[in-house]
């Protein structure tokens, strides 16, 4: 069935991590890493990706560290998918890649009922916040 990528999957327990956490306070990829057991530097590039979609805010130095950019509210579990994979996870091989992936395409008879499977999916990532998971 769908299956969340292993960097979805670390970036969310990333992100929920810093999530739990006082305001202001800032915490490490060592911390987060060591807490989990994720290889430091896939989630060093996770992080990164959760920088660069403004989810999280970096802070360099000495006491560096990671932060939510937002209220947990505000942060759609869909748009820290996007920010780590560009998309959400697909069911079929034509939905991914598109129709000329698939070489029964024209002839199928699941494709409309697996794309509204597919919507649903979507949607559902896009409808809960991290605040929900926290």
């Amino acid at each position: 069935m769908v299956r969340l990528s292993k960097k979805v999957e670390y970036g969310l327990i990333a992100i929920r991590h810093i999530a739990a956490m006082p305001v202001g306070s800032v915490v490490t990829a060592r911390e987060i890493a060591h807490v989990y057991g994720i290889p430091y530097e896939m989630l060093a590039k996770i992080l990164q990706k959760l920088t660069k979609g403004n989810l999280i805010v970096s802070f360099h130095g000495v006491h560096g560290g990671y932060q939510l950019a937002k209220s947990p509210a505000d942060v759609r579990v869909s748009s820290i998918i996007n920010a780590i994979e560009g998309a959400a996870p697909t069911i079929t091989q034509c939905i991914a890649d598109g129709p000329e992936s698939c070489t029964i395409f024209p002839v199928c008879t699941i494709k409309t009922p697996l794309l509204k499977v597919q919507e649903n999916i979507e949607m559902a990532f896009h409808r809960m916040t991290l605040a929900e998971i926290v």
